[in-house]
């Protein structure tokens, strides 16, 4: 790890720790599509813990669909039937779309 590296660990902001269920959901976030993992990981890594508790609850409910359906959600090629999730989805892709590329 070099210096640059140790710096900007430093300069991220601490995550709290998870609880049993957030372990739950961070677990069953892990997709079997690159795509997907594409918007779901950076997610769960950067803003899932400090979501609020609604969101949380919002992003284990779009966790129960299938990736198929996930994928076609966040590629605009259907919408879920829950406002929440498909709320959640946008939110998720413009974030995405508008961080640092990494």
């Amino acid at each position: 790890m070099t210096i640059n590296d140790k710096s900007k660990e430093q300069n991220k902001p601490s995550q709290p720790e998870p609880t049993n269920e957030q372990r739950r959901i961070i677990y069953q976030a892990r997709r079997g599509l690159k795509e997907l993992d594409f918007y779901i990981d950076p997610y769960v890594k950067e803003l899932y813990l400090t979501a609020e508790p609604a969101e949380q609850a919002t992003f284990a409910q779009m966790l129960t669909h299938e990736d198929p359906d996930l994928l076609d959600y966040f590629t605009n090629q259907d919408r879920p039937d829950d406002d929440d999730i498909w709320a959640l989805v946008n939110k998720i892709k413009t974030w995405r779309h508008t961080k640092e590329l990494v």
